[in-house]
């Protein structure tokens, strides 16, 4: 499956050049942003982590392995790309127990940069966001296109598709959904169940951002509209009043799209009926979701880019840097801005 299958239509027009990213781990760095007060005291230990092309699971099972504890013991916010350099939280439950001797799970793919204590442990999705700085190498383009659109990216945002890696290489996890949901069956393996679930949700929800898109309706609100702030997972009808909120206009607040499950959208007006013909078009999948308990949920539409500022190092390189809401993938902002060339092999990759 293709990029414009998974995802959907750019809103900012054509790219304004090209670029590589990823040549090297450094390339794209990821600093998770987690507003938590850590007490310093407790039977919970929190590690401040860096990865270096490792993902997140197997940097959870190292560290498990090194500290003799199950895996169920050891806890982290988000899942981080692994062809990146990254820095995240974890914590592991050690109830009576001193600090163990993690030097077996370090090299140069992973170190421990902090340590400390809390009384409770790190829950899923408790990070705030995400900091990226990234670097476009190999870049061709005119300067004075590429810094305009620039501009009109932070001050309108992008499209909130979830990105390609949502789906697996080649769409593989969203094939395998379609494959269970064809079956009536769910995985067995509680992982294996959570991403297949998670890329068929993410594939509707795209669907419905992609008809906003092409409408060019995306980043402003309409009758029955369920809006939502950056940050906030409640929402609120539109009515007449609140399409003229000026909050939409300074990336405030925003227009959601659904994260489906079990029942009809809960969306008014139009934007329902859009909803539910798109899932119908979908009905094997969204039947599946329904099937698995998940319920209704929602996903601002658009995408505000914190703090973004950009530099040319190089003739040849454009580094960025920004903050996005947690959740949310650098991958769908950078094509916005140009083509990406076809990947090479990492420098200096990790052995591990």
């Amino acid at each position: 499956m293709n990029e414009l299958e998974l995802l959907g239509p750019c809103a900012h027009g054509g790219p304004v050049g090209r670029a590589r990213l990823k040549a090297s781990a450094e390339d794209f760095q990821v600093d998770e942003v987690l507003d938590i007060p850590l007490s310093g005291s407790g039977e919970h230990l929190w590690l401040w982590v860096e990865k270096r092309g490792l993902n997140t699971e197997e940097a959870a099972r190292r560290l498990a392995r090194a500290a003799g504890v199950p895996l169920r013991g050891i806890s982290y916010a988000g899942l981080k790309d692994r062809q990146a350099l990254t820095r995240q939280w974890f914590s592991l439950h050690l109830p009576g127990k001193a600090d163990p001797d993690l030097a077996a799970a370090e090299n140069d793919s992973l170190r421990i940069l902090q340590r400390t204590r809390h009384s409770r442990k790190l829950q899923r999705g408790a990070h705030a966001a995400n900091g990226f700085t990234l670097r476009l190498t190999a870049l061709s383009g005119e300067r004075e296109a590429l810094d305009a659109r620039l501009r009109g990216l932070a001050s309108q945002g992008v499209p909130n598709y979830y990105g390609l890696q949502r789906f697996g290489f080649g769409g593989g996890n969203l094939i395998d959904a379609l494959a269970f949901a064809q079956r009536g069956e769910l995985p067995e393996s509680r992982n294996l169940r959570s991403r297949l679930l998670s890329a068929a949700r993410s594939y509707l929800f795209n669907r419905v951002l992609a008809k906003r898109v092409e409408a060019g309706n995306w980043n402003r609100a309409e009758l029955g509209d369920l809006l939502a702030f950056t940050d906030s997972r409640s929402f609120f009808m539109a009515g007449e009043a609140e399409c003229q909120d000026p909050r939409l206009a300074v990336l405030d607040l925003h227009p959601t799209g659904p994260l489906w499950g079990a029942g009809p959208s809960p969306a008014g007006s139009s934007i329902q009926a859009l909803e539910q013909a798109l899932a119908e078009e979908q009905a094997g999948l969204a039947a599946w979701l329904a099937s698995a308990d998940m319920s209704q949920e929602r996903r601002i539409l658009r995408l505000p880019i914190g703090k973004l500022t950009w530099h040319y190092p190089e003739l040849d390189v454009l580094q960025l840097e920004f903050v996005l809401p947690a959740g949310c993938f650098a991958t769908v902002v950078v094509r916005e801005l140009v083509d990406l060339l076809p990947a090479e092999p990492m420098e200096n990759p990790c052995v591990f």
